[in-house]
């Protein structure tokens, strides 16, 4: 897999998403601009410009009309992504770590930092469809997450029902999508090992995240049982799931540099890391990156998956033929005994 090279930012990379259709890749850093990509060529869409600190996160909803980001400066903003026209900018007293649409784009929701004298709050707002009319300043919810520890991530289950959180002291919460009430909180992590990525299931039944403790964890919505757990031999910075029909995860993390004595690629361990979905099993590495992979997202069409740096990069890479076809003999077996 020849990847595809995008230099648009100056900093380390935050975050990328791709849109529904796939064909349009988003990516935020710590420079302060938002970047838009062809994913199939890497030529770059547009920027939209605007915030003043470095940025955090990036969702764009389910039509590509909308784009929400939110960063160091203390705001979320939405955006046009035809036009690169901002539409509304809300203002907070900490920084937005997290938006994210919910699964019809009608709502958004944003998470904000927790520091001194002031708690992590999760906002959830209507989102008028219309790019022409006046979108609300007042969230339809408002969430003070004062019995839990800092919120790290944060988005939308199937249909909207829940609001699944994950925390700095590694526990995932489920509150209710409509009251704001919390529901229950598991401990999928180690004590202290902070949450860092969640994503989700193509139909958002089920999630996956990410921790420092090493291991990734596939879980339920609905019940936040564990089902499964990849265990890799770095922290863990993000992690993605494959759509069907493939059954593969792919993991991207590193150590920080300030803990790496050597350049070497290798010494840090900045490869983005493929695990059979099902059997829990690592298939594969891809390296690449220079420093630690902050993030890594995969196309809806599961024809492509990304990854962004803290080297600055974003890589594209197209998956060859033989990636689809690749088999466990497990598998193997079973397409034989149904043959017979």
């Amino acid at each position: 897999m020849r990847p595809i090279l995008l230099q648009g930012h100056e900093r380390a990379l935050t975050q990328v998403k791709f849109s529904k259709e796939g064909d349009l890749l988003f990516s935020v850093s710590k420079d302060h601009v938002v970047c838009a990509w062809y994913s199939s060529n890497g030529e770059r869409f547009g920027t939209y410009k605007g915030h003043q600190g470095a940025l955090w996160t990036v969702d764009v909803d389910p039509t590509t009309t909308f784009l929400a980001t939110g960063g160091a400066d203390n705001t979320m903003r939405l955006w046009e992504v035809k036009t690169g026209k901002e539409l509304k900018q809300w203002e907070y007293p900490t920084s937005i770590r997290r938006v994210e649409f919910s699964e019809d784009g009608r709502q958004l929701l944003g998470v904000t930092e927790k520091r001194t004298g002031q708690l992590s709050n999760i906002y959830v707002y209507d989102i008028a469809q219309d790019v022409e009319a006046e979108q609300t300043s007042e969230p339809s919810m408002h969430i003070v997450v004062d019995e839990l520890p800092r919120v790290t991530v944060a988005g939308f289950s199937f249909m909207s029902h829940y609001i699944i959180t994950g925390h700095e002291n590694g526990s995932v919460a489920q509150w209710d999508a409509k009251t704001g009430e919390l529901i229950k909180e598991e401990f999928p992590h180690d004590d202290g090992m902070a949450v860092t990525d969640l994503q989700w299931s193509a139909d958002r039944t089920y999630f996956i995240t990410a921790s420092k403790d090493k291991t990734a964890k596939l879980i339920d919505s609905s019940t936040l049982e564990v089902l499964k757990t990849y265990v890799a031999d770095t922290p863990l910075n993000s992690a993605a799931i494959t759509p069907e029909p493939t059954n593969y995860v792919i993991l991207g993390g590193g150590q920080a540099a300030m803990d790496v004595t050597t350049t070497s690629a290798r010494q840090g361990k900045f490869e983005a890391r493929f695990y059979h979905k099902i059997f829990e099993e690592e298939i594969g590495r891809v390296r690449g990156h220079f420093g630690p992979l902050n993030y890594v997202a995969v196309s809806p069409d599961g024809k492509c998956y990304c990854s962004g740096g803290e080297d600055g990069y974003v890589r594209v890479h197209h998956f060859d033929p033989p990636y689809f076809d690749f088999k466990f003999e497990v598998e193997k077996e079973k397409e034989r005994e149904n043959r017979l």
